[in-house]
């Protein structure tokens, strides 16, 4: 089957997934989290690739980028996947890839749907069952976002920006947005959308956006 080209555009934010290997785990201690996080950094700083917010689940990887052109989002994701596999499979004495085949991304509107999507990927450990509080789960980008934890990861996004005028007014109200629940609706479009490689956004985008 030929594989569709994915819609990217140039400074429009995408909603990436990686799952490991039929959804088995790929990462088993923290130094598999630290080393994964720190090789993302450096492939995302040499593709030019803004990361605006991540989660790293036990068996698959939440980002939310913005990159000027899909070669660079490869050039991210392949080179980071191929760094990991390489320590994965030396750490458990394996072979293959721990990655199930290609990555998943969809592009995210900006406006009214920029912030839903980031912290759709942030609450990933509470809808896990993993923690109660976004902020008790270590290897997502909610600490930075919301307490101001320093991540050389990360590269806000100006919507994130504009939430506030210095730097502890925007993480109050980014912590404000956390006390709505997102609704099963929002949920199931923010799924289906990335699962298909498609759009999230509202029908005039939607319909505005170049299809694969």
């Amino acid at each position: 089957m030929p594989r569709h080209t994915r819609v990217v555009l140039k400074s429009v934010p995408l909603h990436v997934i990686q799952r490991g290997h039929d959804r088995q785990r790929c990462f088993f201690s923290d130094e598999d989290f630290l080393v994964y996080r720190q090789w993302l950094h450096e492939e995302a700083v040499m593709a030019r690739c803004a990361v605006h917010a991540y989660v790293l689940m036990s068996n698959h990887v939440h980002l939310l980028v913005s990159v000027d052109d899909a070669e660079r989002l490869a050039a991210m994701m392949k080179g980071v996947a191929q760094r990991y596999a390489q320590y994965f499979n030396r750490r458990q004495q394996a072979s293959g890839s721990p990655w199930d085949g290609r990555y998943k991304s969809c592009v995210v509107q900006t406006e009214g749907y920029l912030l839903t999507c980031q912290r759709y990927i942030e609450l990933n450990p509470v809808r896990a069952g993993m923690v109660r509080f976004p902020g008790n789960y270590r290897w997502s980008s909610y600490r930075s976002n919301a307490e101001g934890r320093h991540d050389e990861l990360l590269t806000p996004h100006s919507v994130y920006e504009r939430l506030g005028l210095n730097p502890s007014d925007r993480r109050q109200a980014y912590m404000r947005l956390f006390q709505q629940p997102l609704t099963p609706m929002q949920i199931a479009e923010i799924r289906a959308a990335a699962n298909g490689n498609g759009v999230l956004g509202d029908k005039g985008f939607g319909a505005s956006t170049p299809q694969a």
